[in-house]
C-alpha cells in the first residue's frame, strides 16, 4: 500500500510544527497513554509472574512433584515400585511417607492437624522442609523415640516450645472389654519449621514413618511414594508413564492435579489484569482517532491538492496511516522500555520508596511475602507489544479512510 512518497509525506506531517496546537497536544497525550498502558501491562503480569512463581516455589517446598500410592491408602510393596521409579531417567529422589488425620492435644488446647511420617534421611531428596526449620532438624525424628516436628503456627497455637509433650489422638480406636477407646499417643517436640504457608504451618506435623505405621496400624506398608523431578513442568508426562509401566492399579498424581484450582485461579487473574489494563492502551487509541480525525480536517485542502496532482484514494490513506502509526509505535516503544525497565528493578525501586516515604506495601507481620517479586517473561512482553502496535494501527484506519474519500472540488471551493 505504501509507495515511497506516502511514507515521506506521512512522516513529514508527522514531525512537522502544527499550526493547530491543540491537535499536537492530543497526539502526544495518545502517546503517552499508550506508553503509559504498555509499562503498567508489563509491570503488572510481571509481578504477577513473580508471585506466582514464589507461591509454586513455597508450595513445591512442601508438596512433591509427584506421588504414588494406592485406591485403600496401604502400600504395601512400596519397596519394588521405590526402585522402579528411581529407573525413570526423570525422578532424581524417591522417599516413602505416611499421611494420616488426628487431633493434637496439649492442656486445654486441641487442634486437628495432618500427620506426614517421613524418613529424616530421604525426605531433603523429595522436599525443602529441611531447610525450613526454626529450631531443631529432621535427624531429631528417630524411629521409636515418638518425636514430632510441628509447623511454626501450629506450635504458637498449642503453646509448644522444643521439649514439651503433645498427644496425639488418632482417628481409629482400640476394642477393649472397657469398650472402644481412642488411640493416644504422646509424643515429644523435638523441632518447628517454617515454610511461609499458613496451610502447612498451622496444620502439618511431621514424625518418623516407623512411628507413624505403628500409631496407625500399618504395619510394613506406607501410605505412598513421593517423588522428585529434574523439570517440574514434565510432572503430567512423567506420571502419565509411570502410571503405564508399574505393575498393577495404583494412583499416580502429581503437583498440578494437586493444586489445579489454585493455579487456575492465578492464571485466570493474570487474564482478566491483562484485559483490564488492555483499556487504557484502548483509552489512547480512542485519542489517536480522535487526532487523526481534526487532522485530515486541518489538511483538507493538502489533500485536495495532492488529488488533482495525481495522487490516489489509497495514496491519501497511506499518508494518514503512516502518521497515525507512527504515533502508536512510538508510544508502545517508549512503554517497552519503561515496562521493562521497571519490572527488571521492581526488587530495588520498591524498597526504596518505602524508604523515602517510610511504609511498608506488604507488611511481615500479615503477607508471608513481604516483598514484591518480579519475573520478567519476553512472551508476555511480545503480546503485549504485538496487541497494542495491533490496537493502535486499527485506531488509524477509519480517519485514513475518511481522509482518502475527500472530495478535491468541495475541498477547494472557498479557498
Amino acid at each position: 500500500m505504501f509507495k515511497p512518497y506516502e511514507l515521506f509525506v506521512g512522516l513529514r506531517y508527522t514531525r512537522a510544527k502544527r499550526r493547530n496546537h491543540f491537535i499536537s497536544f492530543i497526539s502526544l497525550s495518545s502517546m503517552l497513554g499508550i506508553a503509559l498502558g504498555v509499562t503498567a501491562l508489563i509491570t503488572v503480569l510481571s509481578v504477577m509472574n513473580g508471585f506466582e512463581k514464589e507461591l509454586r516455589q513455597r508450595i513445591l517446598g512442601m508438596v512433591s512433584h509427584a506421588t504414588i500410592s494406592s485406591y485403600d491408602g496401604r502400600l504395601s510393596e512400596w519397596r519394588v515400585l521405590e526402585r522402579m521409579a528411581k529407573e525413570h531417567p526423570n525422578v532424581i529422589g524417591v522417599a516413602p511417607y505416611v499421611h494420616a488425620e488426628g487431633m493434637l492435644v496439649h492442656g486445654q488446647q486441641v487442634n486437628g492437624t495432618l500427620i506426614r511420617g517421613v524418613v529424616p534421611e530421604l525426605e531433603p531428596q523429595v522436599s525443602d522442609v529441611g531447610d525450613k526449620m526454626v529450631v531443631g532438624s529432621l535427624q531429631e525424628l528417630k524411629p521409636g523415640e515418638f518425636g514430632i516436628i510441628l509447623g511454626k503456627d501450629l506450635a504458637r497455637i498449642l503453646g509448644l516450645l522444643v521439649g514439651d509433650k503433645v498427644t496425639l489422638v488418632a482417628p481409629q480406636a482400640n476394642v477393649t472389654p472397657a469398650g472402644i477407646l481412642p488411640r493416644l499417643k504422646r509424643f515429644t517436640v523435638v523441632g518447628i519449621f517454617e515454610v511461609g504457608m499458613y496451610e502447612y504451618d498451622s496444620a502439618l506435623a511431621l514424625v518418623h514413618t516407623s512411628d507413624a505405621a505403628k500409631l496407625f496400624q500399618l504395619g510394613d506398608a506406607m501410605t505412598g511414594l513421593r517423588l522428585k523431578l529434574d523439570d517440574m513442568y514434565v510432572a503430567p508426562q512423567v506420571t502419565y508413564e509411570l502410571a503405564q509401566q508399574l505393575p498393577g492399579k495404583y494412583l499416580v498424581s502429581d503437583w498440578t492435579r494437586q493444586h489445579a484450582n489454585f493455579f487456575r485461579a492465578i492464571r485466570i487473574e493474570k487474564t482478566v489484569m491483562f484485559s483490564i489494563l488492555l483499556l487504557i492502551v484502548a483509552v489512547a487509541a480512542f485519542n489517536i482517532v480522535s487526532t487523526m480525525v481534526m487532522v485530515v480536517t486541518d489538511k483538507v485542502a493538502d489533500i485536495a491538492i495532492l488529488r488533482t496532482l495525481g495522487a490516489t484514494p489509497t495514496s491519501i490513506m497511506g499518508i494518514f496511516m503512516v502518521q497515525g502509526t507512527v504515533i502508536g509505535l512510538v508510544g508502545t516503544l517508549l512503554g517497552l522500555i519503561g515496562g521493562v525497565s521497571l519490572a527488571l528493578n521492581v526488587d530495588t525501586i520498591v524498597p526504596a520508596i518505602e524508604q523515602a516515604f517510610g511504609i511498608q506495601f506488604l507488611s511481615a507481620e500479615v503477607y508471608y511475602i513481604s516483598e514484591l517479586p518480579s519475573e520478567l517473561q519476553w512472551s508476555d512482553v511480545i503480546k503485549i507489544t504485538l496487541v497494542s502496535f495491533a490496537i493502535s494501527l486499527l485506531a488509524t484506519i477509519y480517519p485514513a479512510w475518511r481522509a482518502s474519500r475527500t472530495q478535491p472540488a468541495e475541498a477547494l471551493r472557498y479557498e
